[in-house]
């Protein structure tokens, strides 16, 4: 099971990754347009709205990031972060469903809460 929780970790960081490439796409391609049109008040439309869209995107993508990082230094409290976030990741059909149902198959086994409770 130690290898199961290494792997949910990893994914776990690599789709809250995927999220922040995303991000920084979002920004880059939205801000970029407002500068790319030269007019001042597009400008100022297109900066708020990346920004606001940018910020949506991090705070959607930190819990995932925290919670792959809690599993692979081994803390307790990252089983219930990750196992709410699997769940959540259940509406985000195909990607986010398959690692929803493999989140909550590695979370629920009573060999990983052995694991993560003995470690603090």
């Amino acid at each position: 099971m130690q290898k199961h929780i290494t792997i949910l970790a990893v994914l776990h960081i690599a789709y809250s990754g995927l999220a922040l490439l995303g991000a920084g796409i979002a920004f880059i391609a939205i801000v970029g347009g407002g500068l790319l049109s030269g007019d001042a008040e597009a400008i100022g439309i297109t900066a708020g709205i990346g920004t606001l869209i940018t910020a949506i995107l991090l705070v959607l993508a930190a819990p995932g990031l925290i919670g792959g990082l809690g599993l692979l230094y081994k803390k307790n409290w990252a089983r219930i972060l990750v196992l709410i976030i699997g769940c959540l990741n259940l509406l985000s059909f195909p990607v986010g469903t398959a690692l929803g149902v493999y989140t909550i198959w590695v979370v629920v086994q009573p060999e990983t809460k052995m694991l993560l409770t003995s470690s603090y």
